[in-house]
């Protein structure tokens, strides 16, 4: 690594690290809070107001994390599994954002009453690699999908995107210092540029209200007066299942693949924080944010452990919050460039993982085998699962049955510590 987990780097690579960190942390921003926005039919303007909100409580959380909270170099992103929850749910709004408020309230409790030690002893290093596959296996079709893109050329799209992630690994080749860095950020911006002058120019920035009316929209999407609902209570208890094991999953990954002490101690803050921000965006009437385990991709691509970049990335999605123009603009990055970069850093994150699986002897026997490859595959199968057969799948289950990522999880930790048993 060029620079460790503590390392301080120096003004521009601060700087360039910190803006690749950023332009990573804003497709799933994007991507996620359109599809949040949408889903409960909001307009264009309260659509912006809600990213608006969203970026300021990401950016917050991952700014308190990487300095108090597990002090590792994750980013911070709008929990998809929650997303689960919001469409089993069938109360209000409110009802949604109070089920969220108070999910995180219970992993806070949870985490800073010690609760979590015992939890921790049973993420060992092949169940922290099968995490990490599972990660890239599990985004499979966000990706496919989004590489398709949105016109009737989903073919020629698939083709494009899948030459720009080719062009993003050769760029971490054969780039040096802290241009490696900016591959993605290279990508975003160039990707989008040669896509629209072959497919045509965006018409323009979507229409903002006057700042009065934007205040006014703001008051009046928090959630002052909760409300309860027992469908929508339930239905967010297994997504905050699901929250749990995959931020647990992710801080243990990190750590492993950096080799980070006190790992029960960052542990036990990184849970905590992140408990205390699905309070705060309850409140807000946002998604709750989780830390993404993608980042061992990313930090193998760069070569970049430190944490200090993320502390700029969190300070700039926070800024964004503050320019409602500046989300509008950023929504015009076409969904196959999206696709294209998430493609790159899951291929960086799976060769890390593997690299990790050797370097741990994490397959040693047909067992030890076993334990990574049926989890794998079961994701597999659940991932691409088609929408009828997901929809049967009773409500209140959906939210673990039908993700794949959680079934992996599930069943990992279930075949580690039976096949792979210490007697």
């Amino acid at each position: 690594m060029k620079y460790q987990l503590d390392d301080k780097p120096r003004a521009f690579p601060m700087l360039m690290y910190g803006l690749q960190w950023f332009s990573i942390a804003v497709p799933s921003l994007l991507i996620i809070g359109s599809v949040v926005a949408v889903l409960q039919g909001r307009d264009v303007p309260a659509q912006i107001m809600y990213m608006q909100k969203l970026f300021a409580v990401c950016g917050l959380v991952m700014f308190v994390q990487v300095l108090w909270g597990h002090r590792l170099p994750l980013i911070v992103g709008p929990a998809s599994v929650l997303l689960l929850g919001i469409v089993a749910g069938t109360g209000s709004a409110a009802a949604i954002y109070t089920a969220i408020a108070m999910g995180g309230a219970c992993i806070a409790l949870l985490a800073f009453s010690g609760g979590l030690g015992k939890i921790q002893k049973i993420f060992t290093p092949r169940v922290v690699v099968v995490i990490l596959v599972l990660v890239a296996v599990t985004l499979s079709p966000l990706i496919l999908r989004l590489s398709m893109g949105q016109t009737s050329n989903p073919a020629g799209n698939l083709v494009f995107a899948l030459l720009l992630a080719l062009m993003m690994l050769l760029g971490n080749k054969w780039l040096n210092g802290v241009w490696k860095s900016m591959v993605v950020l290279l990508g975003l911006v160039l990707g989008s540029l040669v896509y629209f002058s072959l497919v045509g120019w965006p018409g323009g920035l979507p229409a903002l209200l006057p700042l009065a009316q934007t205040g006014e929209l703001f008051f009046s999407s928090l959630v002052w007066q909760p409300e309860f609902d027992l469908p929508t209570l339930l239905a967010f208890f297994f997504s905050f299942v699901a929250l749990m094991i995959n931020e647990l999953g992710s801080i243990q990954g990190v750590g492993a693949m950096l080799g980070a002490g006190n790992m029960a101690e960052r542990g036990k803050k990184g849970m905590g924080i992140t408990g205390l921000g699905n309070t705060l965006a309850g409140f807000f009437g946002v998604i709750g944010p989780i830390d993404y385990s993608m980042s061992p991709g990313v930090i193998a691509a760069t070569q970049c452990a430190s944490r200090y970049p993320l502390v700029l990335a969190g300070l700039l999605l926070v800024l964004c919050s503050l320019v409602p123009g500046i989300i509008g603009f950023m929504s015009l990055i076409p969904a196959v460039v999206m696709g294209a970069a998430l493609l790159y850093v899951m291929s960086a994150q799976l060769a890390a993982s593997l690299q990790m699986l050797v370097r741990e002897k994490g397959v040693v026997d047909f067992y030890s085998g076993v334990t990574v490859a049926f989890p794998v595959m079961l994701s597999i199968l659940i991932a691409f699962l088609p929408p009828v057969v997901v929809e049967h799948i009773p409500a209140m289950a959906r939210p673990i049955l039908g993700n794949g990522f959680i079934m992996g999880c599930i069943t990992v930790l279930f075949l580690e510590h039976t096949l792979n048993r210490q007697h």
